[in-house]
């Protein structure tokens, strides 16, 4: 399946020059979206994983039901303020400022296995600190696992320490 072409491209958005790679018709197609998790499935299935987090909000998506269909628990990453229990943060550099994400405190056990899912690599901050999180927690992070990769933006350069897997990569596009 050309996995490309279900996902909508949406110039000048959120701000001019921009293209944003749009999810949401990969997620209206039951088929793209079914072989997208097949494929998380067949990736991950039998290997030595404790925990899968998903980072807000599309890593949600993914992440859950990758979780489900292997029978391991999910735990979300989320903006600061939206978990109820006690929470682990951190905080990291955005083109125009700094951002902060949470994960639970007891979301990650020592020496826990994690795999990180998200939509998309873009900069690479937010997956940076979300690989930061589960390490703060002991956890080590196996691989961060996203739908589409965007090279260009060199996020993936700021994860080199890390095992990544992207499915679909738009470059120079």
């Amino acid at each position: 399946m050309d996995l490309k072409s279900k996902i909508r491209t949406v110039p000048d958005w959120p701000v001019k020059g921009v293209m944003f790679r749009d999810i949401t018709t990969l997620l209206q197609d039951p088929e793209a979206f079914n072989h997208v998790n097949k494929l998380l499935e067949e990736r991950y299935k039998g290997k030595d994983i404790d925990v899968i987090t998903g980072i807000e909000s599309r890593g949600f998506i993914f992440g859950a039901v990758l979780a489900s269909r292997l029978g391991i628990p999910f735990v979300p990453i989320r903006k600061p303020g939206k978990l109820p229990y006690k929470t682990v943060s951190e905080e990291y550099e955005k083109e125009y400022g700094k951002d902060k994400i949470e994960i639970h405190a007891d979301g990650v056990k020592q020496g826990d296995k994690v795999l990180i899912v998200d939509d998309l690599i873009a900069t690479g901050g937010t997956a940076l600190a979300a690989a930061h999180l589960v390490e703060k927690l002991g956890g080590k992070v196996i691989e961060l696992a996203f739908v589409i990769g965007l090279p260009d933006l060199k996020g993936m350069e700021l994860l080199k320490d890390y095992s990544l897997y992207t499915m679909v990569d738009f470059e120079g596009e």
